[in-house]
């Protein structure tokens, strides 16, 4: 399904470009109103959140706009996770829950990622109908005059959400004794995630926690894991959690100093919990998860099966084929059994409960060995050049080549402006060659 404005998680672009910019907001939030208000509820109420971009500012008001003009009741939260605006959406009974985030992407771009009353992300259908209203004449979605929207602060959205987190696990649960470094990408998780932690009685050593609107992102978080690595080994902790700006991903640190990818988190939680018997069916993926970890999981019989990239994709294969856990090497990871959506607080609090009486976290994550994997992003300023002949070509003639020995995936990213060539293989070299080869034709 061809869509216009919707990627593979939200809308997301350079501030003040085409489609992220005041005006378009006020559409947004015009039209993702008209299309939730015909929910037959008494109140029509919607939640918004957001990550700690200065972009926020501008957005967070036409969007806001945009809803009580089409009669939505609108509550705004401030910073918090994505998955907190999730729960807290299904938790208030509101008819669509909007976070204004551009994830791990840097400052100077923004978007929005829309949710609907049970907390899950919007499927493309759903998307696809937004679409059509955006483009409709604004007046077409417009409210009666008596039935505008009102706006309301909720300072409690930190508060409930911790809250919300801990009552998953038992009362007793402590981390009292752990020393824990966290990185917060001076981002949506800058309050939450310290907070937590400290209310568990862990020590716990912060980064990442002084955002100023431009530094979200910014040489920190879940795509600079060397910093937790880094704040490890100086303070001597026992583990390390690195989130992103939105605080929907999560990549950790061994007290050994290694990084530990959403990979290798899923691998040891799917063992956890098929021992504990609560894994259900199986264990979705994505095309990007590498080999070594379908290997394992077939060695363990723990069933396997890869979705599109993206965690909505993810966890719409997960409820299809009813499994309770997938995730994405890059750190989304979806524990069904607790949430609709990526949470990086989630699950290092899982985690954490299952090394809390001593475990090390080397011995906890230390269970396959990865397959060799480069992956080269690349920057384009058309992305429909990966359906250039020469491009591929290319890749038919890399798949050639790999064929019995590896593989190679190439794709369009659905969330950045850049062509995505990925491949793994035990034979580094022609892994090497091949990955070169493509990239030289995308340029």
């Amino acid at each position: 399904m061809v869509k216009k404005y919707f990627g593979t998680d939200g809308i997301r672009g350079a501030i003040n470009s085409k489609n992220i910019n005041g005006d378009m907001f006020f559409k947004f939030g015009l039209a993702s109103g008209r299309y939730f208000r015909s929910q037959k509820k008494k109140k029509q109420t919607a939640i918004i959140a957001k990550d700690t971009r200065l972009s926020g500012y501008t957005l967070e008001p036409a969007l806001v706009s945009g809803l009580t003009s089409a009669g939505m009741h609108v509550y705004t939260l401030g910073p918090i996770p994505t998955n907190g605006l999730a729960m807290l959406t299904k938790v208030m009974k509101a008819n669509m829950g909007i976070m204004i985030t551009a994830s791990h992407n840097p400052h100077y771009d923004n978007g929005l990622k829309l949710f609907g009353p049970n907390g899950m992300k919007l499927s493309d259908k759903i998307e696809k109908k937004i679409e059509n209203l955006i483009d409709k004449k604004i007046e077409e979605n417009l409210s009666n005059p008596e039935n505008l929207g009102r706006v309301k602060r909720l300072e409690s959205g930190t508060k409930d959400y911790v809250k919300i987190l801990k009552k998953n696990f038992i009362k007793e649960f402590n981390l009292r004794g752990l020393r824990i470094v966290i990185d917060c990408a001076n981002g949506a998780g800058y309050k939450a995630g310290p907070q937590l932690l400290r209310s568990l009685g862990a020590k716990v050593i912060a980064i990442g926690v002084n955002p100023n609107g431009l530094n979200i992102n910014k040489y920190c978080g879940s795509t600079f894991p060397n910093k937790i690595r880094n704040a490890v080994k100086k303070h001597k902790a026992h583990i390390g959690i690195s989130l992103d700006g939105d605080a929907d991903r999560i990549i950790m640190c061994d007290e050994e100093s290694n990084i530990i990818d959403g990979d290798q988190i899923i691998a040891a939680l799917a063992t956890r919990w098929k021992n504990k018997k609560m894994l259900k069916g199986g264990v979705v993926g994505t095309l990007m998860s590498n080999y070594g970890l379908e290997k394992f999981l077939k060695y363990q019989k723990i069933k396997f099966i890869r979705a599109m990239v993206g965690d909505k994709y993810v966890k719409e294969k997960m409820q299809k084929k009813n499994f309770n856990l997938g995730g994405e090497q890059s750190g989304h990871i979806i524990l069904g059994k607790f949430a609709t959506t990526g949470d990086g607080l989630l699950v290092a609090l899982e985690v954490l409960f299952a090394i809390r009486k001593g475990m090390k976290a080397s011995n906890f994550f230390n269970k396959f060995k990865k397959i060799p994997q480069i992956l080269k992003n690349i920057e384009v300023k058309d992305r429909s050049i990966i359906n250039n002949f020469e491009v591929k070509k290319s890749i038919k003639i890399a798949e050639k080549l790999m064929r019995g020995q590896g593989r190679i995936l190439v794709r369009k990213s659905g969330t950045e402006s850049k062509i995505r060539v990925m491949g793994e293989s035990e034979n580094k070299k022609l892994l090497n060659y091949c990955i070169n080869f493509i990239s030289k034709k995308i340029k």
